[in-house]
């Protein structure tokens, strides 16, 4: 428990949390003049035991359940980025899942303007994978630039998918299926992933791979064949990433290179140079 950052934090947002508004009133003569919720009307307003809240800000209380954070980040109007710093101030983890069934099914309108600089094919989906924005370049992969309202209902349901999607059942299924998975266990009331789930236990041929299950793999650096509209097949490097505010949302940049040979030895990580940075650091 980080308890210094965890306090600052309770103190922050609980100081703008007028008590008249859950229908407190101020004392009027001596008595309590801070501003804000009281750490007793809070325990009120959440139907905690007193000293509950008091516990957890001043730090005393390790390992508090999931369940009372996310009432008091609701109570106190968190973001998604305080969620998560709440999550790791008082647990040292990420929250099990998003504050809010919404979240993670918008972006500021900025983002459309940054994706249609990107010269490589470029899109972004929300946290059901329905498509949010994308530049010309990813409308071109399509036969007709028809993009699909849903990336993941199209990679797997659509069947003009495995046509694009060259070696579908053995270079993409393989690793979108557990993307799938862990995305309904963190968000198990949206409706949008629940109705592909279910369309799948209708295929016979996906559903198998779907109960055998598979681990996580993110798709950042992958390469994987593909067949684009225009330029015939290739291969794809997918470079992968996730808007800030909005949790489970995706961000993609697909490099294509026409041609049937695989694209030589993928490229080392990319890390910071401390020798540099050591070097200016003596001569700055």
């Amino acid at each position: 428990m980080n308890k210094k950052a965890l306090r600052a934090l309770l103190r922050e947002r609980r100081a703008l949390i007028a008590p008249e508004s859950h229908g407190f009133t101020r004392p009027t003569g001596q008595g309590r003049r801070a501003p804000g919720l009281s750490q007793h009307q809070v325990d009120q307003l959440l139907h905690r035991t007193l000293g509950t809240y008091h516990r957890l800000e001043s730090g005393n209380y390790p390992n508090p359940p999931t369940s009372l954070l996310r009432d008091i980040a609701l109570l106190f109007d968190l973001n998604e980025q305080e969620w998560t710093s709440l999550c790791r101030f008082s647990l040292h983890q990420d929250p099990p899942g998003p504050l809010l069934s919404s979240s993670g099914k918008e972006i500021p309108g900025i983002w459309q303007e940054a994706v249609d600089g990107i010269e490589h094919i470029s899109y972004v989906t929300d946290a059901s994978w329905d498509l949010l924005t994308h530049n010309s370049a990813f409308a071109e992969l399509f036969p007709d630039s028809k993009v699909p309202t849903n990336t993941m209902r199209w990679m797997l349901l659509d069947p003009s998918a495995r046509d694009t999607l060259m070696d579908w059942s053995t270079a993409w299924v393989p690793w979108i299926i557990p993307q799938l998975r862990a995305a309904i266990i963190a968000r198990p009331e949206d409706e949008t992933l629940a109705r592909i789930e279910r369309d799948i236990a209708c295929v016979p041929e996906i559903a198998a791979a779907y109960d055998e299950g598979g681990a996580v793999v993110h798709p950042d650096g992958h390469e994987r064949p593909l067949r684009h509209a225009l330029k015939g097949p290739g291969w794809a490097s997918i470079c992968a990433a996730q808007p800030m505010t909005a949790p489970g949302s995706r961000m993609f940049i697909i490099l294509f290179r026409p041609g049937a040979d695989r694209p030589g030895p993928t490229p080392p990580m990319l890390r910071a140079h401390r020798d540099n940075h050591r070097n200016r650091a003596r001569t700055g």
